[in-house]
């Protein structure tokens, strides 16, 4: 019925992989659809707000697409001012790559960031645009990042396409922003061992960070730090 799904998929699964090594987070166009990969170190970042299909059964559709938008919006441009590149949205959770030697850093100052919009921004907003805005303006979030080698290749079909990273970074920091609770930023033991002391500590030296333990897809417990703390940009 569907003889182009049949040769497609062999034609996928006997190509060879056409892979160079990357400096630089590609565009879509810097990858070959057939068969190109980029083998990049990179720190991943997802940012996704909690709770939208509960706005969205007790809020106007209108109500919840704006509160959505204000917080891509809001994490969109506090990731590119940090240099992290943005290569996915997906409903209400956004993803940047971040490259160079202090990418962790500037994921971790990025995370940062957004927890300030969200506490100092976000709600406040919220409060002030809707007369009963403070039975709903207490909106939450999670982030988590992860840091390491992955592959980006293109996936779809031609003019309907993206760019996909495969590998444990991407993996672990998406499963990561859904740990929303006390603590609403994760990021793994690699990436807390790599970022500089200006994204750990405050300035009088308390910590930023709590360890804490988060099981993985392999069922064991893996160390990572957790904070609630926030910074102004």
């Amino acid at each position: 019925m569907y003889p182009s799904v049949e040769s497609t998929v062999s034609e996928i699964l006997t190509a060879t992989w056409d892979i160079t090594n990357g400096r630089v987070v590609p565009e879509t166009d810097d990858i070959v659809m057939k068969n190109g990969g980029r083998l990049v170190d990179a720190t991943y970042l997802y940012a996704d707000l909690a709770g939208s299909s509960k706005m969205a059964r007790t809020l106007a559709k209108e109500t919840t697409a704006k509160i959505i938008r204000a917080y891509i919006n809001t994490a969109a441009r506090i990731l590119r001012e940090c240099d992290g590149e943005i290569r996915s949205f997906d409903g209400d959770r956004v993803m940047a790559i971040f490259m160079g030697e202090d990418k962790e850093t500037k994921a971790v100052r990025a995370a940062l960031a957004i927890n300030w919009a969200v506490y100092e921004v976000l709600r406040p907003k919220i409060k002030e645009n809707w007369s009963d805005g403070a039975t709903f303006s207490n909106i939450s979030h999670g982030i988590g990042i992860d840091t390491g080698e992955a592959l980006i290749v293109r996936g779809g079909v031609r003019d309907k396409n993206d760019l996909i990273s495969i590998g444990e970074a991407p993996n672990r920091a998406a499963k990561l922003s859904e740990l929303r609770d006390a603590y609403q930023l994760t990021i793994t033991s690699a990436v807390y061992e790599a970022m500089d002391n200006e994204v750990a500590f405050t300035a009088d030296g308390k910590k930023l960070w709590v360890q804490a333990y988060s099981r993985n897809d392999n069922g064991h417990n893996e160390r990572v730090f957790r904070s609630s703390a926030i910074w102004g940009v």
